[in-house]
């Protein structure tokens, strides 16, 4: 009788543990889905307020650790030691590596390095791991544009439009994009 007890208290306490550990997760896509249709919703007034609750959410991995690597990796980035920042951002991915902005931010540390390849495989990761990742598909369009793939950050550049419609410096960019292609076209 006694074991069945303590058994009975493991499996409680392992279930307890288990919802307990997934309803902040739920509840962050719940929150993050809502984000992305204000974000449809928004006027030129309130885009960029909802776009930083956007980038907010992004930043929370659940671990305290995991959030100081980010930040210290956000810092050295600011303060442009990108090299810097590759270390904490590669320490980040080594022990989250289903948090998003490890490698949006090891993929920014590498761009700013120079390094092109593992610049694109941090982004590829980053829209595998968070698909609507407007940031990421920013970065990979300024590759493109470097690359002269104009067609292709031209589309980058329609697409975030279709998560974040108010975005200026996609519209811009889009802008941008359409005088040169048309040039080309000529």
């Amino acid at each position: 009788m006694v074991t069945q007890t303590h058994r009975f208290k493991y499996i409680v306490a392992a279930l307890f543990l288990g919802v307990g550990f997934s309803l902040p997760v739920s509840a962050q896509q719940v929150d993050l889905d809502g984000l992305y249709q204000d974000l449809l919703d928004a006027d030129e007034t309130s885009y960029t307020r909802i776009e930083q609750q956007i980038i907010a959410q992004w930043e929370k991995s659940g671990s305290p650790a995991m959030d100081l690597l980010l930040r210290r990796g956000q810092e050295a980035l600011e303060d442009g030691a990108p090299d810097v920042a590759v270390e904490h951002f590669t320490a980040l991915v080594d022990h989250a590596p289903e948090f998003s902005e490890g490698y949006f931010g090891r993929a920014t540390s590498y761009y700013l390095l120079g390094l092109m390849g593992p610049a694109l495989e941090d982004i590829q990761t980053t829209l595998r791991l968070n698909p609507r990742h407007f940031e990421a598909m920013s970065g990979l369009a300024t590759i493109m544009q470097e690359l002269e793939r104009m067609e292709d950050a031209r589309e980058l550049y329609a697409l975030i439009l279709t998560i974040n419609p108010q975005s200026t410096e996609a519209q811009e960019a889009l802008e941008y994009l359409d005088v040169q292609l048309e040039g080309q076209a000529l």
